[in-house]
């Protein structure tokens, strides 16, 4: 553990302390010499509770990102943030039933080949806690027109 954690909990601590204190006065719990002892359980337990929350907090904000409906403006402008429209793809069905040629008219020639019946498009980095890869949305065709569509991590 690092030496910020207990000094962010003591920050923390500080504030609950003197409510305590302020809050056993108002319910005249105990006397005015052991109320300032009784104050120390709170600060002590909560403190540590409140950074785990805002930590925690923190973590679910950074790897928040919005859906967007498709735009194909949007998909050929920005490669980097195609992960945003990748939802939109694969839920609407937009490009099951589409032969190969509307797929790439669609979606442009930016598009890697792994064989006849699959390509991919790069969406770029999802964010997520510890994503090191891109992400690519893989389009499988059979008999020339789409049959699935998914997103995964290379």
């Amino acid at each position: 553990m690092s030496l910020e954690v207990p000094i962010i909990i003591l920050i923390l601590a500080i504030p609950f302390y003197f409510l305590s204190r302020w809050v056993f006065k108002k319910i005249k719990l105990g006397n005015e010499r052991n109320r300032k002892y009784w104050a120390i359980i709170p600060a002590v337990v909560i403190s540590p509770i409140l950074y785990i929350g805002i930590v925690l907090i923190g973590m679910f904000s950074m790897t928040y990102y919005p859906n967007i409906d498709f735009d194909k403006q949007k998909w050929e402008e920005n490669q980097e943030k195609r992960y945003k429209m990748s939802k939109n793809i694969i839920k609407s069905e937009m490009l099951i039933g589409k032969t190969k040629e509307e797929v790439i008219e669609l979606l442009g020639e930016d598009y890697h080949t792994y064989d006849d019946d699959h390509i991919a498009y790069d969406l770029g980095f999802v964010p997520e806690l510890f994503n090191i890869d891109p992400d690519v949305l893989d389009i499988y065709f059979g008999n020339g027109i789409v049959i699935k569509v998914e997103q995964h991590r290379t």
